[in-house]
């Protein structure tokens, strides 16, 4: 029992670090999966591997609850109307949401059609090496097509409707193939539409919220609700140690963009993806 709930434990670590850093967490809970495995059915770990991200989900909903909810009159400087219930509205909050929904929609409709193909051809550990390595390239070579340029978009009030959808455009590459990473897709889409850094990490933040929840929500409802009293706890201590290391992660990556740019995370990508590929050749992975 201790020894699975401090597997859980670690689970719940990379799961924060991983899912906010463009490194893929999906990828990543695959690998360490490898070489340590929760001693539970293969469709528990497979929900649990989605929905500690609830966890991580948290994380954003605290740090950002002023630019998150809609609601209220203080901090709300651009009220949807000067009267009444539209008084309590915030205007430009509600604008953000709109763009978030359309951002959704592509992966929600590929999700939704076509999620326990994707789980039965594509969650493996070369699957997994091929896009750290394919979307580390990527990060170098857009940031330095990036690096003398300046951004069109400085917000995500700035952003276009057509802009947010092709972001999500982009996300759906992430939700295909592990490895990835859904913060690493989103990011590449919106620094090559002209996106700052800034910008392109906070709407990736925002963007999960419904992303993973919707996520969640669906493997839970493919597993269902009846818990072993040793399941609950495993995905409790999960979720608990996923938002507990995401609301350090994330101040930790808005703090580090503001002087660097995301190469490092390119090189991090190739030399992890190499080393699976190595591991794979060898037969220390399958």
């Amino acid at each position: 029992m201790i020894l699975e709930l401090i597997k859980a434990l670690i689970f719940g670590i990379v799961e924060g670090i991983t899912e906010w850093l463009p490194i893929s967490s999906t990828g990543h809970l695959i690998l360490l999966d490898e070489f340590l495995s929760l001693d539970a059915s293969e469709e528990f770990k497979e929900m649990f591997d989605v929905v500690i991200q609830l966890g991580a989900i948290l994380a954003v909903v605290v740090i950002y609850w002023k630019q998150l909810w809609p609601f209220g009159k203080q901090h709300n400087s651009k009220p949807l109307s000067n009267h009444g219930f539209g008084a309590c509205v915030k205007k430009d909050v509600l604008q953000m949401w709109c763009k978030v929904i359309t951002a959704c929609l592509p992966a929600a409709v590929i999700g939704l059609l076509l999620d326990d193909w994707f789980n039965a051809h594509f969650y493996n550990a070369w699957v997994v090496a091929i896009m750290l390595i394919l979307f580390g390239i990527a990060f170098i070579v857009i940031e330095r097509w990036h690096q003398n340029r300046t951004p069109k978009v400085n917000s995500i009030e700035a952003m276009q409707y057509s802009t947010v959808f092709w972001i999500g455009v982009f996300q759906v590459i992430a939700a295909v193939f592990p490895g990835t990473s859904r913060s690493g897709a989103t990011i590449v889409g919106a620094l090559l539409l002209g996106v700052s850094r800034t910008a392109a990490a906070e709407f990736t933040f925002f963007l999960a919220v419904p992303v993973m929840f919707g996520a969640s929500l669906l493997k839970l409802v493919k597993f269902g609700l009846h818990f072993t009293a040793m399941e609950a706890s495993l995905l409790i201590m999960g979720m608990i140690s996923a938002f507990l290391v995401s609301i350090l992660v994330i101040r930790f990556l808005m703090s580090y963009i503001k002087k660097h740019d995301f190469t490092v995370f390119g090189w991090y990508r190739i030399v992890i993806g190499i080393l699976v590929l190595i591991c794979g050749a060898v037969g220390i992975i399958g």
